[in-house]
């Protein structure tokens, strides 16, 4: 059973659409001489956020107070993208949003959380100690959680999905990120509504394979740790309702070391002069560490986001790779 329906579909990217126009899906020459296949870009890095992030909150809040459930105010924790678009659709409805990031937090992604009008704390060792803490703010402010993953901002979400591929209908791959499900789940539930038979690859990190192992296993497990610079795949504790989508619709999950990641960065650049983020550009390094697959034929790679920071971007083009 899908999450959504076409029409229900459709009628989200006139919600969507005035907020985030529709995103380029441009082929690139040089990565298609790189690679040996011809590579289709969906750039969700051309968002007003920087990040396909920006659509779903979007649609939640949409949903809410259609429902009549507009809150008081909104809550959530994030890495970066999901807090930007949290705080921008809570601006846009006039309510105030707090929005709770690990210690050691990208400094720019913060600073543009707090520009688009969002209150940030931070608190917690990682991602999954921020959910937590995030958890408690509701209940002491009232205010409403915006969880990561949920029906309606993988609506929002997927509406990057529609585009690319009633755009593209004829590719016969799509590489897309895996941090807490939207981006793929999305995918896949569109590629199915749509009734195409393009395989879609999930990629994570090395340093955070939580749902790679789950693949594997067939069951949701957690890992010990997410440590990666790509922090929009930081995930270390799989949620049931998005890795039951992935394991029914994905062909595999492949796993990128941080330098694979590194490099994609700069391939990226030097070959489409644009900015990628560690989770926007993992989908690069998996097709290189499988082109061998798909010479010659139509391979999408999504480009999530772009919010890297300044710094950590010097230090790749320095052909250097971060630390987490």
């Amino acid at each position: 059973m899908p999450l959504f329906t076409l029409d229900e579909l459709e009628a989200t990217v006139a919600t969507v659409r005035p907020f985030v126009p529709p995103t380029p899906a441009y082929a690139w020459p040089l990565l298609a001489k790189r690679t040996g296949a011809e590579i289709i870009v969906k750039h969700e890095n051309h968002t007003p956020t920087g990040s396909f992030k920006a659509r779903g909150p979007l649609a939640y809040l949409d949903a809410l107070r259609r429902d009549g459930r507009l809150p008081k105010g909104l809550v959530t924790a994030t890495r970066g993208n999901h807090g930007q678009s949290v705080a921008i659709a809570a601006a846009r409805s006039g309510i105030p949003s707090i929005i709770v990031v690990p210690e050691g937090n990208s400094s720019e992604k913060n600073a543009a959380m707090e520009a688009f009008g969002g209150q940030l704390v931070t608190a917690g060792k990682d991602f999954d100690e921020s959910r937590v803490i995030a958890a408690e703010i509701q209940q002491q402010r009232g205010y409403h959680f915006v969880p990561s993953f949920h029906r309606e901002l993988v609506k929002g979400v997927a509406t990057y999905a529609y585009e690319l591929f009633t755009t593209c209908p004829d590719l016969d791959v799509v590489y897309v990120p895996i941090g807490m499900g939207s981006g793929i789940c999305g995918l896949i539930t569109v590629r199915d509504l749509l009734g195409l038979k393009t395989e879609i690859v999930g990629v994570v990190a090395e340093n955070a394979p939580a749902f790679a192992h789950s693949f594997e296993a067939g069951r949701p497990i957690p890992s010990n740790s997410a440590r990666t610079f790509a922090d929009g795949m930081a995930c270390r504790d799989p949620q049931p309702e998005a890795f039951e989508i992935i394991a029914a619709g994905a062909a595999r999950v492949v796993a990128v070391s941080e330098a694979d990641i590194a490099e994609a960065i700069r391939i990226y650049y030097a070959t489409t002069h644009n900015l990628a983020e560690g989770a926007g550009a993992a989908p690069l390094a998996a097709l290189l560490k499988e082109k061998n697959r798909y010479a010659g034929k139509r391979v999408g790679l999504v480009l999530s986001g772009g919010n890297i920071d300044m710094a950590v971007f010097a230090q790749i083009l320095r052909g250097e790779t971060p630390a987490a």
